[in-house]
């Protein structure tokens, strides 16, 4: 078998989909994006193109190192996140080939279902005295659809060493959550990076009697030097890891012990396989792996291939009506929506070759007419500085 063609679609609401033929016939499916520099990712993958056509797609391993060694300067965002796409689309046609989802293929299953999570809430965190109906319309929404576990922002922008009220605000989201939820569901708490050091410290302190699920990314990736640190100020799990690209992106921060959980995301840190050895290297310091996922189907399905074989997979992030999704949606672009149904918290094993979705392609050269603007998210503080969002 040999590549033959490689093909990029823009669709709303800010996603990237490759689709690789093959001679035989057969087609894989990739998604690789970096949010907000999609024509930058796009242009990554087609100059990747003239060393993949004529390949075996089947050599996955060779393939992913000839991208990655094969030119002086390697890693970060833009190329990781273009290899990613790829390596996902030859793991669908290898699967394709041999009639098994990927997880066959690499040990088979370690579990019968897989623990997922859905956002509550915007970019922005809530404010104002409607805090509290917005919390219980939206975790009512989440629990109406079968999930058990759900996350939500920590803060809005955040000074760097902020003011008590902007304390008092965070407890009082989150706390209005925990409250519209009950003891029993999880609630993963995202910093999104935006909360430096000095405040992250009391932050995890005054959040931590609502007892927070995790975590997310409580500081920078520049920043994890800081970790230890912080991960003394409490007992509730530290996660981090969606921006940083390929094991040995992740291996100062695994070998340090500093975190509980580790977040690669399948559509920037590597693919499939690279994300595999990263939660085994995980696995070694007793660390789970919770990918990250915001992005569409193709990267979930990738995603949920990694969590079905993986011992220390612990919950997986899905985008299913997420406030990004303003303009398309998870299930827009895939025939077989029931793929990704949620039931008492768990999403079912795939069933179906490669990567466990049918996409649309009529749907996806559609939305690709139309395409998507470039966003860019300028969000300053009182003063006129740029903040961290």
């Amino acid at each position: 078998m040999k590549i033959t063609s490689l093909t990029l679609y823009k669709v709303k609401p800010r996603w990237v989909f490759l689709k690789i033929e093959t001679d035989e016939g057969i087609t894989g499916w990739g998604e690789p994006i970096v949010e907000s520099r999609a024509d930058t990712t796009i242009t990554a993958v087609k100059e990747f193109e003239p060393f993949l056509i004529g390949e075996d797609p089947a050599r996955i391993e060779h393939l992913f190192q000839l991208m990655y060694r094969g030119t002086f300067y390697r890693g970060g965002p833009v190329l990781m996140s273009a290899i990613s796409g790829i390596e996902q689309a030859l793991w669908d046609i290898r699967g394709k080939a041999l009639g098994l989802p990927v997880y066959e293929l690499l040990g088979g299953a370690v579990r019968d279902k897989i623990k997922a999570y859905a956002w509550l809430g915007g970019d922005d965190a809530w404010l104002g005295s409607d805090i509290h109906k917005r919390a219980r319309e939206d975790a009512e929404g989440r629990l109406e659809q079968g999930f058990r576990n759900v996350k939500m922002n920590a803060t809005g922008s955040t000074a760097r060493i902020g003011s008590y009220k902007e304390i008092d605000l965070a407890v009082n989201r989150v706390g209005a959550v925990r409250e519209a939820v009950g003891p029993d569901v999880g609630i993963g708490v995202d910093f999104h990076g935006r909360v430096h050091k000095s405040m992250a410290k009391t932050l995890v302190k005054a959040l931590e009697p609502l007892r927070p699920m995790f975590y997310e990314e409580p500081l920078l990736p520049e920043h994890l030097d800081f970790l230890g640190e912080l991960s003394g100020h409490t007992a509730i799990p530290l996660a981090t890891g969606e921006r940083l690209y390929g094991r040995w992106g992740f291996k100062e921060l695994i070998s340090s012990g500093t975190v509980d959980l580790i977040q690669p995301d399948l559509s920037h840190a590597g693919g499939i396989w690279e994300c595999r050895k990263i939660a085994a290297m995980a696995e070694a310091y007793d660390m789970g792996i919770a990918p990250h996922c915001s992005l569409g189907p193709i990267a979930l399905g990738a995603s949920v291939q990694l969590d079905a074989c993986t011992p220390n997979f612990v919950i997986q992030e899905m985008s299913l009506r997420m406030h990004y999704n303003d303009t398309g949606d998870l299930l827009d672009y895939i025939k077989n929506k029931d793929v990704f149904d949620v039931a008492d918290g768990y999403l079912s094993l795939p069933q179906l070759p490669g990567l466990g979705i049918e996409i649309d392609e009529e749907a996806v050269i559609e939305a690709d007419k139309e395409g998507f603007p470039p966003v860019q998210r300028d969000w300053l503080h009182d003063d006129g500085s740029v903040a961290e969002w």
